[in-house]
């Protein structure tokens, strides 16, 4: 298949956005059943996080949990390194379930596949990687394979990767299957170097065993914590699934992001570039702090991409020598009377030069009309015009109220 490269795949991504949302389209995914949430289809894009306390130290895993899950996470993955940690994810999922959280756990797999078959019977997904799943753990050594050794080097993924399918297949389990950068094996990189081709084959491997055997209940995920390498290959692997007629549902997350603003910021750039292309079912913010910090960012991120409303949006302008109030000021007064409410977007504009144009997005407008005089709007048709500036938080929250949006 001719490669294309990465400016004409994104000119051919559909820029769609939230399906059935009014904010335009998404790339088309099927439904993944995860417990009691679905990931792809026509769900909200989900958000979730992962404990950084022992998989063994039962109560600090429950506690993690349970504050991931109150700041808003919709998944939690723990990592499972062994079998005793795969055997006490049984017991962690039932003091959660025993809490009255409801939250679906994911258990998290590397280089042991007996580990992922166990934690399958009590995860409600568990996440393998294609790096070291089969494939003996990296040490940087060029191997040389004929195309009957390689064949045979994918055999074996075959025969190792259905049994474990069959398992979750009984146990109603949905599967991660996710690529890290950082781990990629000798084998891949031998045969296609260290790129995001290599990163897509790694993918597309174990994809075509499920394809093969009919098991759909798959969530792919890429990861880098270069956000150029995760954004590339990313596209490249949604050139690849549409090539085969895949439809699998992606996670996103930039890897090794960080901490504070730094970390924050890497996501965002990382995350938000393919939520814009239309592309993501799923994301975790990945912050070197605790985990139910990541949460209200991760929300923020799809708000701002537009692929999840769940707060209040105030598009405010920066302000300049032709602002006719306090902005700042005017800023605070008016989120303080509106945080509480959902889904709508508020603009506030020093003067009429920004608005109503630049906030033609807002359902609602205030906007400086002349010295110590507001105008206010609904869309983009002004409704009150020169109110004293005095007045005009509270005619603006009048009219708010007045068309039901309170």
């Amino acid at each position: 298949m001719e490669q294309k490269t990465s400016s004409q795949i994104h000119s051919t991504l559909p820029l769609e956005g939230e399906r059935g949302g009014g904010l335009g389209r998404r790339r088309p995914t099927h439904e993944v059943r995860v417990g009691n949430i679905g990931i792809g289809g026509q769900n909200p894009v989900r958000v979730q996080s992962m404990c950084t306390t022992s998989t063994m130290d039962t109560e600090g895993c429950v506690r993690q949990i349970l504050a991931i899950a109150a700041a808003g996470g919709e998944l939690v993955r723990l990592t499972t390194q062994g079998l005793r940690e795969a055997e006490n994810m049984k017991v962690i999922h039932e003091r959660v379930r025993a809490a009255g959280c409801d939250v679906p756990l994911v258990a998290d797999v590397h280089f042991n596949p007996a580990v992922a078959d166990v934690a399958a019977r009590y995860c409600e997904k568990v996440r393998i990687n294609p790096g070291n799943y089969v494939d003996a753990a990296r040490q940087f050594k060029k191997l040389e394979f004929t195309d009957e050794e390689y064949a045979a080097e994918l055999q074996k993924i075959e025969d190792r990767l259905i049994p474990f399918l069959d398992i979750c297949r009984e146990h109603g389990t949905a599967v991660r299957i996710g690529v890290n950068h950082g781990s990629l094996s000798d084998r891949i990189m031998s045969r296609y170097g260290d790129t995001p081709a290599g990163i897509v084959e790694s993918c597309m491997e174990f994809l075509r065993v499920c394809t093969k055997v009919g098991f759909k209940d798959v969530v792919v995920s890429i990861k880098a914590s270069n956000t150029v390498v995760m954004v590339e290959s990313v596209r490249l692997l949604c050139q690849a699934m549409d090539a085969e007629g895949m439809t699998y549902p992606l996670h996103l997350g930039v890897t090794e992001a960080g901490e504070g603003e730094d970390g924050r910021l890497k996501s965002a750039v990382g995350i938000g570039a393919l939520l814009i292309d239309g592309i993501g079912d799923t994301i975790r913010v990945s912050l070197s702090e605790p985990p139910e910090n990541e949460i209200p960012v991760a929300y923020a991120l799809l708000q701002a991409s537009r692929r999840r409303m769940t707060k209040t949006e105030y598009i405010s302008c920066p302000g300049c020598g032709r602002t006719l109030y306090d902005l700042p000021a005017t800023i605070q007064r008016i989120k303080a009377a509106t945080a509480h409410l959902k889904e709508l977007k508020i603009g506030i504009m020093g003067c009429i030069v920004n608005g109503p144009g630049e906030m033609a997005d807002a359902d609602y407008g205030y906007v400086g009309a002349a010295a110590g005089k507001v105008s206010l709007y609904r869309g983009k048709e002004c409704v009150e015009k020169n109110i004293p500036e005095a007045e005009a938080v509270d005619r603006l929250l009048e009219l708010i109220h007045a068309d039901g949006r309170c």
